[in-house]
């Protein structure tokens, strides 16, 4: 009984923080099925793809690998670069996700950008385990997703209109995401450190070719200054 209160507890915390991902997964998730739908694909595609890949953006690369000649080393490729950035979260999450237990699997597995940003943030009152917190922010994110695909699957076909663009979303959600955490904290170093790496390593590299460079260099960065702005040698203003 206390088990399951405990449960109970951690879900109802962090249903809130939840709250605005469910109004931005469903809507992308929508557009996500309406878009497998124009391609010919029928809704049982985005609803299986949701459940199984969760992996936002690459689920849109991912529709229109499925249209050309299957070449494995493509895909590695392009998931390698599109989805980088978890193998920084993964690094990230590595503390506080020890201890979990058995749903520490379906947390790795479930992670994604939203899910990474409220586990990392939020101060989890003392009273609620932090373990079933994170599992259940992490459930609920993932569900807002396979909902929202699952509707546009189902009820894409009956939407007649140029879905051409509907893939900008995610770069969309992602931007709506950084202008948040932006206001959110008082320190942006680590926000100017990403922004004028990027900045660099897309000039370097090209558009194709800089997200693994600039994910490494901002990773180096922030370890070097990371003991620096603790003791608040370095101004972050």
């Amino acid at each position: 009984m206390k088990k399951r209160n405990k449960k109970w507890i951690a879900f109802r915390t962090a249903f809130p923080y939840t709250v605005p991902i469910f109004a931005g997964f469903v809507f992308l998730g929508i557009a996500y099925g309406i878009f497998m739908n124009s391609l010919g694909f029928s809704a049982i595609y985005p609803i299986v793809m949701s459940l199984l890949i969760f992996a936002g953006s690459m689920e849109f690369v991912a529709a229109n690998l499925l249209l050309v000649s299957f070449n494995p080393m493509n895909a590695l490729f392009l998931t390698l670069m599109v989805n980088a950035r978890h193998l920084f979260y993964g690094i990230s999450m590595l503390d506080k996700y020890r201890g979990m237990g058995k749903k520490k699997v379906y947390m790795i597995f479930g992670l994604c950008d939203e899910s990474f940003s409220i586990n990392c943030t939020v101060d989890v009152p003392k009273d609620v385990d932090r373990g079933w917190f994170m599992f259940f922010v992490t459930l609920l994110n993932h569900f807002y997703w396979v909902l929202g695909a699952a509707i546009g699957g189902i009820f894409g076909s009956f939407v007649k209109f140029n879905t051409e663009g509907l893939d900008f979303v995610m770069t969309a959600l992602f931007v709506v995401i950084f202008i948040e955490q932006w206001m959110k904290e008082k320190k942006h170093h680590s926000a100017l450190a990403g922004l004028g790496l990027s900045t660099v390593s897309l000039i370097i590299f090209g558009g194709n070719m800089f997200l693994i460079p600039a994910m490494f260099a901002i990773l180096g960065l922030l370890t070097l200054i990371r003991k620096p702005v603790e003791r608040g040698e370095v101004s972050t203003t």
